[in-house]
């Protein structure tokens, strides 16, 4: 699939770090660095701007390792980017560390899959057809 791109950053084109990754990296494209503190929040731009096909999106997601080792991950996981947004893909990322985490131009920060999905028509009605669930949720099937 050909997905066109304007890129306004510093740096190359997002790329899939392996053969099989679902994902491409985000880098950081800013000036200068940015020290996110502690339980705070920064809109990181990217630099890079897209046109998607009508009936895709792009899902912005935090990268696992920033996640696992820094405790930085992306706020509204996953972000959505419908197919008529033209403007620039910004991150924003949320350090829920208690070190600060600095962020420089060109640091890998997100990353983004593309995916098909279906538009829905409502069906009203007063009844849904029974599960065995129901409304079970929120843990009740339990830990082990």
């Amino acid at each position: 699939m050909k997905v066109k791109i304007v890129n306004k950053s510093k740096h190359s084109l997002p790329q899939y770090a392996t053969e099989s990754s679902a994902a491409v990296d985000l880098r950081a494209n800013i000036e200068g660095r940015i020290l996110l503190q502690p339980l705070e929040r920064a809109l990181v731009e990217t630099g890079i701007h897209i046109e998607l096909p009508v009936g895709y999106e792009a899902q912005i997601r935090p990268r696992s390792g920033l996640a696992a080792n820094n405790g930085v991950t992306v706020l509204n996981t996953p972000g959505t980017i419908d197919a008529d947004y033209r403007g620039e893909i910004k991150v924003i990322l949320v350090n829920l560390s208690n070190q600060i985490f600095e962020i420089n131009d060109g640091d890998r920060i997100a990353q983004m899959v593309v995916a098909e999905h279906k538009r829905i028509e409502w069906e009203e009605t007063d009844t849904l057809s029974p599960t065995q669930r129901q409304e079970g949720g929120f843990g009740h099937t339990g830990r082990k």
